[in-house]
């Protein structure tokens, strides 16, 4: 049970909370600035370009709950403060639901970098203060494909239940449920490959 509560974990929700004071403290939660590359947990949330769109970048004050942001902004904002972290568990809760395709392909192509044997390594390398210096295990509940093919192992639930688990491969070879999630063959699927159901 500890290995999943800070410092060891961090977790983002579907909707994040947000604090009216600054980004660079909703980032930090207080955390010593000179302890976190804060610049690095940006760009692993891929918030750069919104820092220059920001009237006052780092320092923008960001409303109660983060009002003056928007709703991927208040995900990849969230998504920066478990990054300055460096936990050795990431949990995120559809992460990428307010993000567009191409910022939530850039978010996972961020975090994790297909290698030549398959294997998933994090973007930063081992020495950057964002990532812990092992790779981090990441536990991600997501109805979106991009997060799936990313996935080394993917758990498929059905009325709150296991129905199977295995590769996207091998789960689409033989996993109904996930095979008809895949097609789309489900209500609320959308253009962008959004699914209802959580796998």
């Amino acid at each position: 049970a500890d290995f999943m509560t800070p410092p060891r974990a961090a977790y983002t929700p579907q909707v994040p909370r947000l604090f009216s004071e600054t980004l660079r403290e909703n980032i930090l939660m207080g955390l010593p600035e000179s302890e976190v590359d804060i610049h690095r947990a940006i760009e692993a949330a891929v918030m750069e370009q919104d820092l220059q769109t920001l009237d006052d970048g780092l320092e923008t004050m960001v409303g109660t709950r983060g009002v003056k942001l928007s709703g991927g902004q208040m995900q990849r904002t969230a998504a920066a403060r478990m990054f300055a972290r460096r936990p050795e568990l990431y949990v995120f809760d559809d992460l990428s639901s307010a993000l567009d395709v191409k910022t939530e392909q850039q978010l996972w192509e961020r975090l994790f970098r297909a290698t030549g044997n398959g294997q998933r390594k994090p973007v930063l390398s081992p020495q950057s203060s964002v990532l812990s210096p092992q790779s981090p295990t990441c536990l991600v509940v997501s109805h979106r494909k991009p997060a799936l093919r990313r996935a080394d192992l993917i758990v498929v639930l059905k009325d709150g239940r296991i129905e199977d688990q295995g590769t996207l491969d091998d789960l689409l070879a033989r996993c109904e449920e996930m095979q008809r999630l895949w097609s789309g063959d489900v209500d609320g699927e959308t253009e962008d490959g959004e699914m209802e159901t959580a796998v």
